[in-house]
């Protein structure tokens, strides 16, 4: 199948062929199973606790190993995707993610389980740097944007099939139904896990890493069938030559050169989760009880963020490769300072009211704006060679804070009335929209080996 699209620049050709969607949906998946496993836990952590016997400080360590082990393969995640590729990596998430499912219906005890969730993380946080860097370097520079943005958009999905299994597990009432809860994470990973056989690996892998420049262009032939052999020939020249100057000036990935992208990856996942994100997804029920609304009320609120959070990732990938990862940076950052200063607003003038509609014009400013450009971007401003260290760099920023903003949040609205935290929040999104604008360069339909000179960085 071949889709008609508006013709790009030099390397992208006018047409996006059908492998290329699948091979994007296929890595894309990876972000499913991360949204699935994030999320399938809250149906069974009650019924954990009282089955082991858990302490309150036991329990925390235990719903929170997940978070841990993603940690751990956001900053690891670049070495196995640079040293065995990307296909294989992507495959090895799956492993991951299937002995993980497996491991935690099946644990015995709570330390079983513990490991079990750690694997499943750290299958998390690699997949945040393989599968976005993947895509993006197989991936036309007008089509970019949308098919590396579909990992995000099949988080959001993940998220949203999660509870409905539970809600559906729960309503069937079957015996041990957490043990289905999170073993059935195992048939979406198996079928990820087979997919991903029928992936090429990465021309640019090929090509820059491994100097294997007849295989680089077998795929590249495949990726655009219809391009003259000259054309892909010149294309393997300039990923050759541009792999050749990376190697002469900057072996190191710290080298005084790269400084703009990597202060670039780090800020866009330091501002992403210093909005507040993980904070509002992972404590929206406790945030909605605090303007008054019943438990169930406040429940039924927070599938809405679930829906919210859908509908307008949809917008974003549709907005990404038309208005550019700058300008939904900062619209995001506008929606982030109007929904948040209401926010605090709300809560210091007790119009309790008001909070969950900000709250839903929240997430969707996020979905919008950063939700819908921070993979995308990260995988696009690292030089070939630095590529998968880059993606390492911004996924495991984006996690470290992640954890630090999970585990301090409850005490920061303990501590602190609920309209302080939020106006700290916006505050933040203040400097993040000073950033977009003083910094943040465009990278939209730009290709990847012409990204050192746009970013300043070439040789």
């Amino acid at each position: 199948m071949n889709i008609p699209t508006p013709s790009a620049t030099k390397s992208t050709g006018a047409r996006l062929n059908g492998r290329i969607f699948f091979w994007a949906i296929t890595s894309a998946l990876a972000g499913f199973l991360f949204g699935f496993d994030t999320v399938v836990i809250s149906g069974a952590e009650q019924t954990i606790q009282k089955l082991w016997g858990l302490s309150a400080g036991m329990h925390g360590l235990a719903m929170g190993s997940a978070l841990y082990g993603t940690v751990v393969g956001a900053l690891f995640g670049g070495w196995p995707t640079d040293k065995f590729g990307r296909k294989k990596t992507l495959l090895f998430i799956g492993v991951l993610y299937i002995i993980s499912a497996i491991g935690c219906a099946l644990a015995n005890n709570v330390w079983v389980f513990i490991a079990a969730r750690i694997l499943g993380g750290i299958g998390i946080g690699i997949s945040t740097v393989a599968a976005p860097l993947y895509i993006s370097e197989i991936a036309p520079p007008a089509h970019r944007g949308r098919l590396a943005g579909m990992f995000q958009f099949n988080i959001v999905f993940g998220i949203i099939v999660a509870f409905a299994s539970n809600a559906i597990i729960a309503h069937i009432g079957c015996a041990d139904g957490w043990r289905w809860m999170l073993g059935i994470a195992a048939i979406p990973s198996v079928i990820y896990a087979v997919m991903c056989f029928g992936l090429p690996e990465s021309p640019r892998w090929l090509i820059a890493r491994q100097g294997d420049r007849a295989a680089g262009l077998t795929v590249l032939k495949l990726i655009e069938p219809e391009k003259p052999q000259a054309e892909l020939e010149a294309h393997a020249d300039e990923i050759q030559a541009a792999a050749s100057s990376e190697t002469k000036v900057a072996a190191n990935f710290w080298a005084w050169r790269l400084r703009v992208p990597i202060l670039l990856a780090f800020l866009i996942a330091f501002f992403n989760q210093l909005s507040g994100i993980n904070a509002v997804l992972y404590f929206a029920p406790r945030i909605f009880e605090m303007t008054g609304l019943g438990e169930k009320a406040a429940l039924l609120q927070s599938v809405g963020i679930g829906i919210t959070n859908l509908i307008f990732t949809f917008v974003g990938l549709w907005l990404i490769d038309r208005l550019g990862r700058r300008t939904l940076l900062f619209i995001g950052s506008f929606g982030y300072i109007a929904s948040l200063g209401l926010t605090s607003w709300a809560f210091f003038t007790q119009h309790y009211s008001l909070v969950p509609v900000c709250i839903f014009a929240f997430i969707g400013a996020h979905a919008i704006g950063q939700g819908a450009v921070i993979w995308v971007y990260i995988s696009e401003i690292f030089p070939n060679r630095h590529r998968a260290a880059g993606q390492a760099l911004g996924s495991g920023t984006h996690w470290v804070f992640a954890a630090l903003l999970t585990t301090f949040f409850p005490r920061m609205v303990t501590a602190f009335a609920p309209g302080y935290v939020f106006a700290f929040f916006a505050f933040m999104m203040v400097l993040q929209l000073v950033w977009v604008k003083t910094m943040v360069i465009e990278t939209k339909g730009v290709p990847l080996e012409d990204m050192q000179h746009k970013l300043g960085i070439d040789v």
